[in-house]
């Protein structure tokens, strides 16, 4: 998958502004020869009713983060641990994905095919926080 990012750039801005300072010379000097001293063009007058506005475009409905996400973890063979919404772990490699599920490979058990609406979050195996003892947990009292 090829993705490319375009983006303007500062010389390219600058250039479309030199050439429209260009254009707006020729066109003082063609209608009298003095220039406007910076003025923008007079508008026209409009009626209210045919003023455009220009309305927010919402947010797209797909950012794709999550493909990249998948494919990543894919190529990169990263143990991952999903948590269903049950709260059962599964431990695996992503081997592929769709819209609607993930199929994990795991070593010690059969490969399981896990439909994402039971899937409660996903989360790398290394950064697994290993669950503190209970006697550590509780700070001894000392009576004197």
């Amino acid at each position: 998958m090829n993705r490319k990012l375009i983006r303007t750039t500062l010389a390219d801005v600058k250039a479309r502004r030199d050439a429209a300072h260009q254009r707006d010379r020729t066109n003082d000097r063609s209608n009298g020869g003095a220039p406007r001293s910076g003025m923008p063009p007079p508008r026209p007058s409009q009626q209210p009713s045919s003023i455009q506005v220009r309305k927010r475009q919402p947010p797209p409905a797909e950012t794709h983060a999550e493909i990249y996400y998948y494919k990543k973890q894919i190529d990169a063979h990263t143990p991952m641990v999903l948590v269903l919404q049950d709260g059962e772990e599964i431990e695996g490699t992503i081997e592929w994905y769709d819209r609607g599920a993930l199929k994990i490979n795991r070593r010690s058990a059969p490969n399981l095919l896990v439909l994402k609406r039971n899937i409660k979050y996903i989360f790398k195996a290394e950064e697994r926080v290993p669950p503190t003892p209970v006697e550590d947990a509780v700070p001894h009292v000392v009576e004197s």
